[in-house]
């Protein structure tokens, strides 16, 4: 295959694709809107599957790096009531199939695996039209113009060339997430770390959550979840750290101290998510030279499967590149029609391991 390819957006789908695509001698280059890849955190753990990432990463060759990677006995997994009551209390025994890795060093082992200046950081893309032929143009914020004759959206929720595909756009669920980072953990905070464990804590009630994973470095990152329509969190000041923390914990007066602590204890000012989510099921029919991955595709309300979808998706459809050199459409449209089934039912069940220790808790 002779024909470039043009990722918009250097994210775990897109750095896969790359990859792939890079062990079959395909030219690919990846245009990133960051300036560089330590411009900003990238998030905590993802737990990464046996049936989809961990897929994606051997057919990346990149297997032994990720189990180097892989931080030991975080697959535990606790769940407590609001009144603090321990109703599942799991250790990692090393038979799980989801080891846990940092986003952060995941990306970079995908960088690394990328020949020097595949990544065209700063390149936020602008303006996207068809020029005729499966030919696409790419307008980038800086004024530069690229012209591709073969063109993945992997640019998350808010796409650029999604548009090109469809007329869906993201839309609010209902809830958001505050997100809290408690550090130094054993020492500065702990309580919290006790309540937390080595692993992931889950405690729930009707329209309020707690979910906190200890990562490396001892740090507690909490995900603080309310059911609130969207001018709800408008009325609360993110400016004002002390301000939002004291209104956020109100709504969960009478959990246990050690659960509100993963609130009221953060080291930085907590950070607003608002969750959006693409109709489940999200499908186009098929445009000449252009096609999606990873969020930019079947964004999803969280469910443990984004990045691992994701990283599959970019696999797969670097695989049938390769297996089609001569014949682009038939490559997007073997990669299409397995990826829209997948995302579908994934975002359709939820969070299947967690509501199976829930199930088995009682909870």
């Amino acid at each position: 295959m002779h024909t470039p390819v043009t990722i918009i957006g250097a994210g775990l789908g897109g750095l896969t694709l790359a990859r792939v695509l890079h062990l079959h001698g395909i030219p690919v280059t990846v245009h990133e809107a960051e300036s560089s890849p330590t411009a900003r955190s990238q998030g905590g753990l993802l737990d990464i599957h046996e049936d989809t990432g961990q897929l994606a990463l051997e057919a990346a060759g990149l297997t032994d790096a990720f189990r180097a990677a892989v931080l030991e006995g975080r697959e535990a997994m606790r769940i407590l009531a609001p009144d603090g009551t321990v109703m599942l209390d799991q250790a990692d025994d090393g038979t799980g199939g989801r080891p846990e890795v940092d986003r952060g060093d995941l990306r970079r082992i995908l960088l690394d695996s990328l020949p020097a200046g595949t990544v065209r950081w700063g390149r936020r893309a602008g303006r996207v039209r068809a020029l005729g032929g499966g030919r696409h143009e790419v307008a980038s914020s800086d004024g530069d113009t690229l012209v591709t004759g073969l063109l993945v959206g992997a640019d998350g929720a808010w796409s650029r060339v999604r548009p090109l595909l469809s007329a869906a756009t993201p839309e609010y669920l209902g809830k958001s997430v505050v997100e809290t980072y408690l550090y130094d953990a054993a020492v500065q905070h702990p309580a919290a770390a006790k309540t937390v464990g080595a692993g992931m804590l889950v405690a729930t009630a009707p329209g309020r959550e707690i979910f906190a994973h200890r990562e490396k470095d001892d740090t507690l990152h909490a995900y603080v979840g309310l059911a609130e329509p969207q001018d709800w969190f408008a009325a609360v000041d993110f400016t004002e750290g002390a301000t939002a923390t004291a209104r956020i914990a109100r709504e969960f007066d009478g959990w246990a101290a050690e659960l509100t602590a993963l609130i009221t204890d953060g080291d930085e000012a907590p950070v607003l998510r608002p969750l959006y989510a693409l109709p489940v099921g999200h499908r186009w029919d098929r445009v000449p030279g252009v096609t999606l991955l990873g969020d930019a595709a079947h964004l999803a309300a969280p469910n443990g499967e984004g990045a691992n979808l994701a990283m599959l998706d970019g696999a797969e459809l670097g695989a049938a590149l390769a297996a089609n050199p001569g014949d682009i459409e038939r490559a997007l449209t073997e990669y299409e029609q397995a990826m829209f089934p997948r995302s579908a039912e994934a975002a359709a069940n939820g969070l299947p391991e967690i509501e199976a220790f829930r199930a088995a808790a009682g909870a």
